[in-house]
């Protein structure tokens, strides 16, 4: 794999995080009267699933992402990682990520290596989501799954990691608030942009010690 300072700067981030409970919970910006959610009587009634942030390790680093299929009746044409719900006999949290990549865009779990991981994100479809952050060979092919995934493509890294190109927007009644993040003509957004946020932050805190 091809060595680049920003790739280290990424392992030196994550190098002390883990993926052992407790594990910390992405904070929401939710708002007043919604922070019941992240109670533990809450939480608990999550169910496990992990995502595969995975980078390849290049001159430019750049983050792998997909574009889920229309015809999914569950955030159907949004942007995600791979990933999805614990399966029975997943090694949880590494196993599941690397299974379901290997399902939905044929990636080699023989070509990924994990570095570390991100806060754990709860979604409104009762989720609680474990983002697995990983490198990637820069050379390992990738391939859309016609059934879950309608595209591939590849999301800078050094784009992910600039705070001015999130934008914090507000959803529905209650106002809850949700950050999006705009990359050519692909608009991330909700959870996704939430876990590269929390990336970023990570980024930025490491950065000012």
């Amino acid at each position: 794999m091809i060595r680049t300072q920003l790739v280290d700067r990424l392992e030196d981030v994550l190098e002390h995080t883990h993926a052992e409970h407790p594990r910390r919970m992405a904070r929401w910006e939710l708002p007043l009267g919604l922070d019941y959610v992240l109670q533990k009587r809450w939480t608990r009634r999550l169910r496990p699933a992990s995502v595969l942030v995975g980078v390849r390790d290049k001159d430019a680093p750049s983050i792998i992402m997909t574009v889920r299929s229309e015809n999914l009746r569950a955030h159907g044409g949004q942007i995600s990682f791979p990933g999805g719900r614990k399966d029975e006999g997943d090694e949880f949290p590494v196993g599941t990520a690397l299974r379901e990549a290997q399902e939905e865009i044929d990636l080699d779990p023989a070509a990924v290596k994990v570095i570390g991981y991100l806060d754990d994100y709860p979604t409104i479809s009762k989720f609680r989501v474990t983002p697995v952050v990983a490198l990637v060979d820069a050379a390992a092919p990738v391939h859309s799954d016609s059934e879950e995934v309608a595209e591939v493509f590849e999301l800078p890294l050094s784009f992910v990691l600039e705070r001015r190109n999130y934008q914090m927007r507000k959803l529905g009644r209650l106002g809850l608030k949700y950050y999006e993040l705009n990359y050519k003509h692909y608009r991330i957004w909700g959870a996704t942009a939430g876990m590269l946020y929390n990336l970023q932050q990570m980024f930025e805190a490491h950065e000012l010690v």
